[in-house]
């Protein structure tokens, strides 16, 4: 077995280890990224709505409020410096009577965590500007920072930045296993070439193998790791014309925010995700097929919102699955960071809006490392 020495080692080339690898390698240090698949953010990172999210829903004080709203200045900025295509198309959130009250709610913690230009508006003028909304539709908030994006444009982009200051990635090299040192962390990983890595720090931003990984690796940080679980998100694509300019998100529930519709950079419209919990000790690799006869709950709860919607107009398009460390029912966990000083950086519950909030989440690792 090989053996090497290594400055940073980060597991993952999802976003959050390709920022994260960027942010470092920017700053001097000498990254080495090992990836499991064959390519870039192959799982979380590329199965979502490729929505850039302005930050209403988390709890003030969290990480997720902090970083989504630092993160979408930050990405805003990145995309316009580095020429990846964007639409800041803006959102509306919508209420039907006996929800309206909740809206009040979110828009009091969306401006105590920044967001900034928010509207609390009427169902009439909610409909004034997206015509399609159902009538009983009596009120919305207004978000004109949120918005779309090319997520693939921008994960190559991190790449391009991280290579361009001296990083790799190894692709095919999965984690098996590790011990914490007094001077780092050695790992042992597989593939072709199966070699023990000896490294000053270790970035685990394995996603859905994140606890697993944290767990294989021998020290005291082990007994500080959540039980892992897992909620797949389906999504389905509308065929023909979708009559709305804007993202329309229903009222969110505990696991996700809601099925809701986006508009891709390409024109075509696109509802979901669900949200299907996985039993319990469910791990990876998932099923990434979408079921068709989800379908009938797509169709009973958009058209509370877009009573239009035609029969037949849903087609089966993909699916996601986010990691969590919470139960189903209980309040969304918030982005978690379990370290062993400036050797091993584990992070943890990397869900949304973790692609909204990468820059702001690598931003947050590199001062860990120092």
């Amino acid at each position: 077995m090989e053996r090497l020495e290594a400055d940073l080692v980060i597991i993952g080339a999802g976003v959050i280890g390709l920022a994260a690898g960027r942010a470092a390698a920017m700053k001097g240090r000498d990254v080495i990224i090992l990836e499991a698949e064959d390519a870039i953010a192959t799982h979380t990172s590329s199965r979502n709505s490729e929505v850039i999210h302005a930050g209403l829903y988390y709890a003030t004080g969290s990480h997720k409020a902090d970083f989504c709203v630092r993160g979408r200045r930050a990405l805003y900025a990145y995309l316009d410096a580095h020429g990846v295509t964007y639409k800041n198309c803006g959102k509306l959130v919508v209420a039907h009577a006996e929800e309206a009250g909740g809206l009040g709610a979110i828009m009091a913690r969306a401006e105590a965590n920044g967001v900034e230009k928010l509207e609390l508006i009427s169902g009439d003028a909610a409909r004034e500007i997206e015509p399609a909304l159902s009538p009983d539709i009596t009120a919305a908030i207004r978000s004109p920072v949120s918005g779309i994006f090319d997520s693939h444009g921008y994960f190559l982009a991190l790449q391009g930045e991280l290579e361009d200051h001296g990083g790799m990635i190894a692709f095919g090299t999965p984690v098996r296993s590790g011990t914490l040192l007094e001077d780092g962390v050695e790992l042992v990983t597989g593939g072709e070439t199966p070699t023990v890595i000896r490294a000053r720090t270790v970035i685990n931003a394995a996603g859905h193998n994140a606890i697993a990984i944290a767990k294989s690796i021998e020290g005291p940080h082990t007994g500080a790791l959540p039980v892992p679980r897992f909620v797949k998100g389906s999504y389905f694509s509308v065929l023909g014309k979708t009559p709305f300019s804007r993202l329309i998100y229903p009222m969110p529930d505990s696991a996700s925010l809601g099925l809701h519709l986006t508009v891709d950079l390409s024109g075509r419209g696109r509802l979901g995700p669900d949200a299907e919990w996985l039993p319990e000790g469910a791990g990876p690799p998932f099923d990434y097929q979408v079921d068709p006869a989800r379908a009938a709950r797509f169709y009973a709860s958009v058209r509370r919102y877009w009573p239009g919607l035609p029969d037949g107009a849903l087609a089966p398009d993909y699916a996601g699955v986010r990691p969590k460390i919470v139960g189903e029912g209980e309040p969304s966990g918030d982005f978690t960071f379990i370290t062993v000083d400036t050797r091993l950086i584990n992070l943890i519950g990397m869900e949304s809006p973790g692609l909204t909030s990468s820059l702001a989440i690598a931003d947050h690792v590199a001062g860990l490392l120092e």
